[in-house]
């Protein structure tokens, strides 16, 4: 791998010029595998620094160099090559939400690897995001390291620590990636939950006009048949205005809370939905405290509309400003209100990607967008006790760390094979993730629809190699007895994820306590041939038909595996 160092740090103000030299970096050192740089004013007056530029590295990577980059939100990721890079998720940075990259560049947030022909890894990351975030452009030629400071005034006299980063090489992927999760423990020690959860989501069968009878009829099942799926959550749909979360409005005749309390009289934690730093401006919220919201240039609510995407239903919606202490106050509240008084032990926290909102001013002059979230985040932590489980959903990941019980991993869920499919690559793309920074939620298993077998099986096959939280999406009053026995195989879940061979996905293992776990995908729309080396002479069992396949060792042939298909191999030494 050929790196050239050409030492050009560069320190932009906001007004676009390059800092003085009475600006610089200094005392970058290095602890462990990450390295701590310091920004410093040694002049006289203060100066207000839009970004740094940690370093610009040229390179002589090939177009078929392999590349992987995470992105500032959960809907955001890039794969394919530098030639060709492919955007995994669905809702790009630059595209969806606005965020500035520059021309020509692949451009990822928080984590980049590349990986050139025949030569090891490189990874660069950063491990901690308490203040700035991070992004690292990489063009045809060279490649950049970015520290996004938002204007962050520097007086004179001072110093400030910039984000620590990881920049690391080798040739086991796997092996980077836990070298770089231990450092961002190290600076974001994660919330702790003993073991991922299971439920049940109302949203993927009944969506926004859920009624208290779908709900309660489900919950019959559930404890009937499969009361393993211990979460029973109730979905967007019972509040009366994006933002008026206790304000509940049609749904269920206005009582959810008597649904929540119903789910817990059977035996069984209530969950509840929430979009905790949107509303919309006919919200009771926003009418009565418009300044508990993200401002623009002139004082006013900033709507969201004119930086970024305006919101998916009732927009554009306005943010709250996570660094005021009434909105502080007002999170703090909802969440303890949820929790004390409508018996809610998990929340999926929505939208979170505008509680770090772009282009607007706070409350608190010198803070940040990720001081901003991480304040608001802390204040949600604050209501929902030591006891609950926070769920971040279309949030910002990097931000997100140790605020977090789970963090949802690709993409909402639809039934149909192109989402199976794309859910199942963003999700085990992030296998990295799972149980080191939290529990990963690969979103709903759906059961249901047109699909055929082999689709089915490979979107379950998927989930399980996640090691992540499992949730069933479907009407289980009209799930068939074949496909609640498919269900019921996934739970518990292992709380282990698949490490794949490679970027392909094809092949990846679980290695369980007494059993290791093969997990074949084929991804294409044709039968293909896949074989797989044991690591051991194995007794080997199909997971899903329970049929023994004999005793194997070397090469283990699985023949022509159909289109759209997967299996899952028990593999006992």
């Amino acid at each position: 791998m050929s790196l050239y160092i050409d030492n050009t740090a560069e320190i932009v103000l906001i007004d676009g010029t390059l800092a003085p030299s009475t600006v610089t970096l200094f005392d970058m050192r290095r602890v462990g595998l990450r390295w701590l740089p310091y920004i410093g004013n040694r002049g006289t007056t203060s100066v207000r620094v839009k970004t740094v530029r940690l370093f610009s590295w040229e390179h002589d990577w090939p177009p078929e160099t392999k590349v992987y980059g995470e992105g500032f939100q959960m809907l955001s990721q890039t794969g394919g090559t530098l030639g060709n890079p492919v955007p995994l998720g669905g809702y790009t940075d630059a595209g969806h939400y606005r965020l500035f990259e520059p021309e020509g560049a692949i451009t990822a947030h928080g984590l980049l690897m590349v990986t050139p022909p025949n030569e090891k890894t490189l990874l660069l990351a950063a491990c901690s995001c308490d203040r700035f975030s991070v992004k690292f452009s990489l063009f045809p030629d060279r490649f950049e390291m970015i520290i996004d400071m938002e204007g962050f005034e520097l007086a004179p006299g001072k110093s400030c620590r910039l984000e620590s980063y990881v920049y690391n090489t080798g040739a086991d992927c796997a092996e980077l990636l836990d070298a770089l999760t231990a450092e961002i423990q190290r600076h974001h020690p994660p919330l702790r939950f003993k073991t991922p959860p299971t439920g049940w989501c109302s949203w993927y069968c009944f969506g926004p006009n859920v009624t208290e009878k779908q709900v309660l009829d489900n919950l019959d099942v559930i404890a009937t048949s499969v009361p393993e799926l211990r979460n029973v959550q109730v979905d967007d749909g019972y509040q009366s205005a994006m933002g008026d979360w206790l304000e509940t409005g049609a749904a269920f005749g206005g009582g959810v809370q008597r649904v929540l309390k119903k789910i817990r009289e059977k035996g069984f934690e209530p969950a509840i939905w929430v979009g905790p730093f949107i509303a919309e401006a006919a919200s009771k919220v926003f009418r009565d405290h418009p300044d508990w919201f993200i401002k623009d240039a002139e004082g006013k609510p900033l709507p969201s509309d004119r930086v970024t995407f305006g919101g998916w239903r009732h927009g554009p919606w306005y943010a709250l400003d996570g660094t005021h202490p009434e909105a502080q106050q007002h999170l703090e509240h909802v969440f303890r209100t949820m929790r004390e008084e409508w018996g809610c032990t998990y929340f999926k926290l929505d939208a979170n990607f505008w509680g770090a909102m772009h282009g607007g001013h706070f409350y608190d002059p010198h803070a940040t967008r990720i001081e901003a979230y991480r304040r608001g985040m802390a204040a949600i932590l604050r209501g929902a006790g030591k006891d609950s489980f926070i769920l971040g959903c279309n949030h910002p990941i990097w931000p997100s760390f140790g605020l977090i019980h789970g963090s949802r991993s690709s993409n909402d869920i639809s039934r149909d094979w192109p989402t199976f499919a794309h859910t199942a690559r963003e999700n085990l793309s992030r296998n990295w993730q799972n149980g080191q920074l939290w529990w990963n939620d690969p979103d709903c298993l759906v059961l249901t629809g047109s699909l055929t077998d082999d689709e089915f099986q490979f979107h379950a096959t998927a989930l399980y190699a996640t090691g992540g939280m499992l949730l069933s999406g479907d009407d289980l009053t009209q799930l068939s007895p074949e496909r609640l026995q498919m269900l019921k195989k996934l739970l518990p879940p292992t709380g282990i994820a698949a490490r794949f061979e490679d970027e392909t996905l094809r092949i990846g293992i679980v290695t369980l306590p007494d059993r290791y776990m093969l997990c074949l995908f084929n991804w294409d729309d044709i039968s293909q041939p896949l074989s797989v080396r044991l690591p051991h002479t194995s007794h080997i069992r199909d997971f899903w038909t329970d049929i023994d396949l004999g005793q194997h060792r070397g090469i283990f042939d699985l023949g022509f595996m159909p289109p759209h298909s997967a299996r899952l191999i028990v593999c006992k030494k």
